[in-house]
Formats: C-alpha cells, structure tokens, sequence
C-alpha cells in the first residue's frame, strides 16, 4: 500500500483554497497524514515612479510576510480544531518553483492544489501555477477545481 504521511497544500488565501484544503483535512484524517500549508509570496517588480506605498519598497515584503503569517493563524486554528498534524511556512520566490523545491526538500508524498478553471491572458501564455505544478511535480498532485 502507498503511504500518503505529508500532503502540501499550497495557498494564496482564495476560496479555492478553502475548497482545496477541505480534500486535504478528509485524506489527511483517513491516512493519518500531517499538512503542509505554504504561501509564497513572489517577487514584486515596480516601476518606482509611479508607485507609491506607505511602506518603502524594500519593506514591502516583510509586510507581506506578517500579512500572509496572521492569514495562515487563522488557518492554525481551523486545522487545530479538526484535530490535524500541520506546519505552516511563508516562502519567498516563483510560487511554481518554491511549491516544488518545498516537496522535494520535505518528503511531500503529495500535493493538493486549488484550480480555478479558468485562466487570464497570462496564464494563457505562460501557464499557471497549477498547470506548471502538475506537469513537474515528482509525486501525485491532485488539483481541486472550485465549483461554479
């Protein structure tokens, strides 16, 4: 039988997310599995002339960086309730990229990530997270699509 022990469950905070992590509380509680919740936060490019934050530039993703850890307590707690094994980490880089080096690094037996179905010109062109994800991924990924 396959051992399923550490499910990562990427999240951008959506409510795909939500949905997503619904599939990965049942499979975690009937393989007795512990969840890995990661957010990434990418890279930012300004033009710096016309952007104006009440934070500087070089500031800003520290800031995401507390916004994303006081999203995923809330997160804790739902999971904390239902009575999970879990480790929540904020990563910094292409969320495909640090989704992928985080499995591999920590023995993920598999992935569980949120599709919303549809797509923008850009992820018409380059592809999105999810697509790149599945297409890489050294082990299964089970990509849950939000319903209409």
């Amino acid at each position: 039988m396959i051992k399923i022990k550490n499910i990562l469950v990427p999240t951008d905070f959506s409510e795909g997310f939500f949905h997503t992590l619904n599939y990965a509380v049942e499979i975690a509680k009937s393989l007795e599995s512990a969840l890995h919740i990661i957010h990434v936060i990418e890279p930012i490019v300004f033009a710096t002339d016309i952007v104006k934050t009440k934070y500087g530039l070089d500031e800003l993703p520290h800031e995401l960086e507390i916004i994303a850890k006081k999203d995923l307590e809330k997160i804790e707690v739902i999971l904390t309730e239902k009575k999970i094994t879990f480790m929540t980490n904020v990563l910094h880089g292409k969320p495909y990229k640090e989704i992928l080096s985080y499995a591999d690094k920590n023995h993920i037996d598999m992935i569980c990530i949120s599709t919303r179905g549809q797509g923008n010109l850009e992820n018409l062109l380059y592809g999105s997270t999810t697509d790149k994800v599945l297409r890489k991924a050294n082990c299964p990924v089970l990509a849950v699509k939000l319903k209409d």
